[in-house]
């Protein structure tokens, strides 16, 4: 009797351990038309196969176990599911319609493609995002071929510059957004005008020398070429805090609305950012916005942005004397209480 029974429990252990099943489904869009050529894939397996005219997919000869079904279609967004499959299994998946957002034509109009003969270099959001802890533009910049940066109160926060290949700003074309940002009369820029711009920067190119630009003030040193973010599909809400030497504290915030009926976004960043400077009094109280609107179009996009810095910088651009380099390396000449710079500065770009 006991050797009948473990008989029985072992043939129902292997035919557990053996049994195999069929998934099979069909793919279509959210007004139920089947999608040809849309991918099916086990994730986690090797397993992964293409919906027939129909939007019918089929896997056979599988185990009995835990599953994650992945799905995924051009100009849709990607579905998975987590199955556990201990029978044939018949399932249904309607995919949602994607919207992809592009830059604009007049940024790529004006950056150098990997055919031109331009030195440069190229900063994605990620790795400004991972540099930028409050400091200006040029100190994000400071590790780039041929690129020196210079920092007034020495903590990278305030009036800060660059040169490249040893010309300075005078000779650097530096555009935001495909508009020219260098001053019209002196042909300068002040960084700290717009104070925190990297944390709504989406990405940087610098040519070294010559280069592509063709707006604004004389490029023989370099261009610089800044895009503002992109727009979110999804809506997004960001918090971020640093805190450094010499009480240099930053509070940014950022937020996206993603796509409103496919067509209107809205996305903003407001910024503060604080610090008494390695420098004697070179104290620094600055404040930031971004905003910007956009319309996507089917072959078009219209963006409208607002860019605006508040900027209270205490002066401390004289430089040292070399006598104070041994005995004090943070002398500051200037010593009145209201020997600062205030200044604000708004941009609009449509």
């Amino acid at each position: 009797m006991r050797f009948l029974i473990f008989s029985i429990f072992f043939v129902l252990l292997q035919t557990v351990a053996f049994s195999q099943f069929k998934l099979s489904g069909k793919i279509s869009d959210s007004q139920g038309q089947p999608l040809a050529g849309a991918t099916v894939i086990l994730k986690g397996t090797y397993l992964g196969v293409i919906t027939d005219a129909a939007g019918n997919f089929e896997f056979q000869h599988l185990k009995s176990g835990n599953y994650q079904l992945v799905v995924s279609f051009i100009g849709y967004e990607s579905f998975e599911k987590k199955l556990t499959l201990q029978k044939d299994e018949t399932i249904t998946v309607s995919l949602k319609e994607k919207s992809f957002v592009t830059d604009e034509v007049i940024i790529s109009a004006q950056r150098a493609s990997n055919e031109i003969p331009v030195a440069k270099s190229n900063l994605s959001k990620s790795h400004i995002d991972k540099q930028n802890m409050g400091q200006d533009i040029p100190v994000l910049m400071k590790l780039q071929p041929s690129v020196v940066t210079t920092t007034d109160a020495g903590a990278g926060v305030g009036y800060t510059g660059f040169r490249i290949r040893g010309v300075g700003i005078r000779g650097i074309n530096v555009t935001i957004n495909g508009i020219p940002l260098n001053d019209p009369e002196s042909q300068g820029v002040w960084w700290v005008d717009l104070p925190d711009l990297s944390s709504s920067t989406e990405n940087i190119q610098i040519q070294r020398g010559v280069g592509t630009s063709t707006n604004g003030a004389g490029a023989f040193g370099a261009s610089l070429n800044i895009n503002t973010t992109n727009s979110s599909n999804k809506p997004y809400g960001e918090i971020n805090s640093f805190a450094g030497s010499y009480n240099t504290f930053k509070n940014n915030v950022k937020f996206g609305t993603g796509l409103i009926n496919k067509r209107l976004s809205f996305d903003g960043s407001f910024s503060k950012i604080t610090s008494d400077g390695y420098i004697d009094r070179a104290f620094s109280n600055l404040k930031s916005m971004s905003l910007t609107t956009a319309y996507h179009g089917d072959n078009s996009l219209l963006k409208f942005v607002i860019l605006s810095g508040k900027e209270k910088t205490y002066q401390a651009w004289y430089g040292m004397p070399l006598t104070s380099l041994d005995t004090n390396r943070t002398y500051n000449p200037y010593t009145y209480d209201n020997e600062i710079d205030n200044y604000q500065q708004d941009q609009y770009q449509l």
